[in-house]
């Protein structure tokens, strides 16, 4: 038995507004849900792109609480990977450099596939690839 794929990807941010703004207008995601101060979450294809603030979700729940989800949390910067086609990948690049996002590399894998890679506003590395760096 293995699990079919990776519904949630989890990311720790300092500021939950900038990267609302930042996921929601830069990157285009359809945000789903907010709890001011705690997270806000986002659709992204078939996945869900979990945003949090790891000081309020390392809180354990309320013992009469609706949905007890146990603490969790993490420190530092993380990364994140989205899919993108080789055009895609130049549209996104345009799109970010025109936003002021810095690419921080661009290249392609000795495999074959492009990656560009670019930090969101916690500083979080963030990454558009072709799937086939992973044979996908």
């Amino acid at each position: 038995m293995q699990p079919s794929a990776i519904l949630e990807s989890a990311l720790y941010v300092a500021d939950l507004d900038a990267a609302e703004t930042f996921y929601s207008e830069v990157m285009g995601l359809e945000r789903i849900a907010k709890v001011p101060g705690r997270h806000v979450f986002f659709r992204c294809g078939q996945g869900v792109l979990l945003l949090f603030n790891a000081d309020a979700t390392r809180q354990p729940p309320k013992p009469d609480a609706r949905l007890p989800v146990p603490p969790h949390g993490t420190t530092g910067q993380g990364h994140l990977c989205f899919a993108g086609t080789a055009d895609e990948i130049e549209d996104w690049k345009v799109r970010l450099e025109g936003n002021g996002i810095a690419i921080e590399a661009d290249f392609e894998w000795p495999n074959g596939g492009r990656s560009i890679y670019f930090r969101d506003p916690s500083g979080n590395s963030l990454e558009i690839a072709e799937p086939r760096i992973w044979g996908i």
